[in-house]
């Protein structure tokens, strides 16, 4: 059973996203809260595998409220859901340690299968995310950060694979380009996160650009 939390200011919205969630069989929503404050003591009381997080709410925002939450031992993934589809926002919310960004326009259908996509350990980043991922680090003061020591622990295998994450790359195609098997990346993907501190697949995008391992074009 997926336990999912759901925290967002407003009662309709919260209720719509029950009611979505409680249809499946493997969905069970085990809170709700209506600002971060909220949402960061109920994540730590009821251990969710998701957290349904909203941006704007009064006092503690969903972004200072992911940091807290992602930063707690075994802390849930958490779904960014927003009514506004900007490129601070997004960013943001990767940096704040978010594994996933929709918005609340999209269909109960992507809804679902973002929260399973949490569940299972991986990260809901769409191409079009890390294309814009990308852009942010086009623009004036879009500067780089070095963090060699943790970088060399990565075998040049292992380097090969963060690059390619970096560019979106799932693992069928990881396999692909390195004439490795799918079992194989898999391995190599598992030990790139673990020795960088990286919860998933979205982590290792921002930080693949914000340390200079690719560059935007390169």
């Amino acid at each position: 059973m997926i336990r999912v939390l759901l925290a967002d200011d407003h009662h309709l919205v919260r209720t719509g996203f029950r009611v979505i969630l409680e249809a499946e069989e493997d969905v069970e929503v085990v809170g709700e809260a209506a600002d971060g404050a909220q949402a960061v003591d109920l994540a730590a009381r009821t251990r969710p595998d998701v957290v349904l997080m909203d941006v704007e709410m009064p006092g503690v925002d969903g972004l200072e409220a992911t940091r807290r939450i992602v930063a707690a031992d075994a802390g849930p993934a958490v779904l960014i859901l927003t009514t506004f589809d900007r490129d601070d926002y997004l960013f943001s919310a990767l940096q704040a340690g978010a594994s996933g960004f929709l918005l609340k326009n999209g269909t109960p259908e992507a809804l679902v299968d973002a929260v399973r996509v949490l569940a299972q350990g991986d990260a809901l980043l769409a191409p079009a995310i890390t294309r814009r991922v990308i852009a942010t680090f086009t623009r004036p003061g879009g500067t780089t950060r070095t963090d060699g020591a943790r970088l060399s622990e990565l075998t040049p295998r292992e380097h090969e694979v963060l690059v390619l994450l970096a560019g979106g790359a799932t693992n069928a195609e990881i396999a692909t380009a390195l004439f490795l098997g799918e079992a194989t990346v898999k391995t190599h993907v598992s030990r790139v996160l673990a020795k960088l501190g990286l919860r998933d697949r979205t982590q290792a995008v921002v930080f693949a650009y914000e340390h200079g391992v690719v560059t935007p074009g390169g």
